[in-house]
C-alpha cells in the first residue's frame, strides 16, 4: 500500500467532514454524556437519595475482591477507593463512545460516496482496494479519537477537582493506558472497518451502522461485568484483548477487500 496516497484521501475525507460538522455532532453528544455520567453516579445520585455510595455492603465486597487485579485500589480506603474503582471502571465507555460516534462516518463513508455520485471518480484513480478501505477507516477514526482525547482529559480534570485525595493518581496506571491507548483505538478501527465493509454493499447508512452492536455488546458487557464483581481484566487481560483486536481489524481489511468488487459495486448500486 502507498502510504502517500492514503495521507492524500485520509486529507479529502477529513476536509468533506469540516465542511459538514453536523456528522460529528454525534460522537460529540455521546462523549458529553460518558465524560459526565460517571459524576452523577458518584456525586449527584448518592446526594439526591441522602445515601453515600461508599456505605454500599456489595460495592464494598467487589472493591475488596478488586483490590488484588485492579493497580491503584490498594492503598486508597472508604469513599476514595469507591471513586477510584468506579472512575476506573466508566473509562470503559470511552471504548463505547467513539465506536459508535464513528460508525455513523464510517457508515456514510461508502454509501455516501454513492449516493453523491463521487465514488466514480475514486475508482478511477490509482488507489487500491485496500488503501481505499483503510483510508476511509482511518479519516473515520481520527475525528472521534480526537474528540475522545478531549473528553479523557475534561475526565481527568473533574476527577482532580471533585474526586478525593489519591483518586486522580490511583487512575494512572499501566491498565488504564493499555485500555485507553492500545484496546480503545483497535476496538474502534474493528468496528469502523467492519462498517465499511458492510456499507460497500447496502445503500442505507443504517443498515451498515447496526455492526457497531458486535463490538459495543462485549465492551458494556465487560462494563456491566466489572461494576457487578462477576470478573476484573488485568493489564495482562486487556493486553491480549488488545492483540485479538488488532488481528480482528487486520482480517477485516482483507475482508471488506474482497467483499468491495471494485469492478462491479457502481453497477450493484441503483
Amino acid at each position: 500500500m502507498n502510504a502517500d496516497r492514503i495521507a492524500v484521501l485520509i486529507g479529502k475525507e477529513l476536509r468533506e467532514f469540516r465542511a459538514n460538522p453536523a456528522a460529528v455532532i454525534p460522537v460529540l453528544l455521546l462523549i458529553v454524556v460518558c465524560t459526565f455520567m460517571p459524576f452523577v453516579v458518584v456525586y449527584v445520585v448518592p446526594l439526591l437519595t441522602g445515601q453515600s455510595i461508599a456505605t454500599d455492603r456489595s460495592l464494598e465486597q467487589v472493591i475488596a475482591a478488586a483490590r488484588v487485579n485492579i493497580p491503584g485500589l490498594a492503598d486508597l480506603h472508604g469513599a476514595a477507593a469507591t471513586e477510584s474503582f468506579l472512575f476506573q471502571q466508566f473509562l470503559l465507555l470511552f471504548l463505547i463512545a467513539p465506536i459508535v460516534g464513528a460508525v455513523s462516518l464510517a457508515a456514510y463513508s461508502v454509501v455516501g460516496e454513492k449516493q453523491g455520485r463521487t465514488l466514480e471518480p475514486l475508482l478511477t484513480t490509482p488507489l487500491t482496494t485496500p488503501e481505499l478501505l483503510v483510508a476511509k477507516s482511518v479519516a473515520s477514526f481520527l475525528p472521534s479519537l480526537t474528540v475522545e482525547a478531549i473528553g479523557i482529559a475534561v475526565y481527568f480534570g473533574l476527577v482532580a477537582l471533585v474526586g478525593e485525595p489519591g483518586v486522580l493518581r490511583s487512575l494512572f496506571t499501566l491498565r488504564t493506558a493499555i485500555l485507553l491507548g492500545v484496546l480503545g483505538p483497535f476496538a474502534s478501527l474493528t468496528a469502523l472497518q467492519a462498517t465499511i465493509a458492510v456499507s460497500s454493499r447496502v445503500n442505507d447508512p443504517r443498515s451498515a451502522q447496526q455492526v457497531s452492536v458486535l463490538i459495543v455488546m462485549p465492551l458494556v458487557l465487560m462494563l456491566v461485568g466489572e461494576i457487578g464483581g462477576a470478573f476484573f481484566l488485568t493489564s495482562t487481560a486487556l493486553l491480549l484483548l488488545s492483540v485479538a483486536a488488532a488481528a480482528a481489524w487486520a482480517l477485516l481489511v482483507m475482508f471488506s477487500v474482497a467483499l468491495f468488487e471494485r469492478e462491479t459495486i457502481l453497477t450493484r448500486w441503483k
